[in-house]
């Protein structure tokens, strides 16, 4: 027998749903047409009229090569941002699981950094590693290291990977401690006794069934380093030195608010969603083939 969810009112589950729409509408669907449409057209210095160009500015930033390095800095940070916060988050659950006495402790400070915004997680790195007064690069100093990531690219990119991962960690911790927990323990007792080593139980059996949730933390983690690392680049360098850590989403900001070219700035951000929606629809498709569930 079937069970169905009915509505003696025909008008009660659309007016359900209508907030839920309503919401949906104002803050994506119209801002994201408003986008597609100014993308389209290029405004006077004094934001009095626009002139329709069509494709003119995609042509322009596919022509750019400083546009362009944006897309390679958007990938080494990515790439560097979800593999350092999920490896070391998986690492710290793996030792969480593993701790019996004080682990509402050990854990309520690992879930702390979860809370601070992404603007203050880079004032406070940005804090540390002040060339002038930054506890750490003091001692980096002292060990011969001159570190001033003002002025050397590598050593910006190193802090906002740093600084992007140590925010992300807590919540990649929470979920790999959830399905580390239900994974059931007879399973790995059982290999145990059969006399496999702690990192044998764990790469061929907690971690393949660690699966669905390091796809489902590999999409979310890629989507946290597109776009809402902005706070922690905007603190830590504003896309600096030389743009070495301008990103893609960064790049928008600066190009539509600081430089006033709202036409190119609605064309990245375009061009972004189209990057974005592509890689989902990758990972869902090829991806998760691989995830056991």
């Amino acid at each position: 027998m079937e069970k169905r969810v009915t509505f003696d009112n025909r008008w009660l589950p659309y007016a359900l749903l209508a907030p839920q729409l309503l919401v949906t509408a104002l803050f994506f669907f119209w801002p994201a047409g408003q986008a597609i449409y100014q993308s389209l057209y290029i405004p006077d210095p004094f934001g009095l009229k626009s002139q329709f160009v069509g494709m003119g500015n995609f042509e322009f930033l596919l022509s750019d090569p400083f546009y362009l390095s944006s897309f390679q800095t958007t990938a080494v940070f990515s790439s560097l941002v979800t593999g350092l916060s999920m490896g070391l988050a998986l690492w710290l659950a793996v030792m969480a699981d593993r701790v019996i006495k004080g682990s509402g402790a050990y854990r309520t400070l690992l879930i702390w950094p979860y809370a601070v915004a992404p603007a203050v997680a880079g004032v406070l790195w940005l804090f540390m590693f002040n060339p002038n007064v930054g506890i750490l690069a003091w001692y980096l100093n002292a060990i011969g290291y001159n570190w001033n990531h003002v002025l050397n690219g590598t050593e910006a990119m190193g802090l906002v990977v740093v600084a992007s991962a140590w925010k992300q960690i807590s919540y990649n911790f929470l979920f790999f401690l959830a399905g580390l927990q239900a994974i059931p323990r007879s399973v790995i007792e059982a290999a145990a006794i059969d006399g496999a080593s702690f990192a044998k139980r764990f790469w061929t059996i907690v971690f393949p069934l660690l699966s669905p949730t390091t796809f489902f933390l590999l999409v979310v983690n890629i989507v946290y380093a597109f776009f809402d690392t902005f706070g922690v680049i905007h603190t830590i360098t504003a896309g600096g030195p030389q743009q070495s850590t301008t990103i893609l989403v960064y790049k928008v900001y600066s190009d539509g608010f600081v430089g006033q070219d709202l036409g190119s700035s609605a064309a990245q951000s375009v061009i972004l969603l189209l990057i974005v929606g592509a890689l989902t629809v990758v990972q869902f498709r090829y991806i998760e083939r691989r995830v056991h569930y």
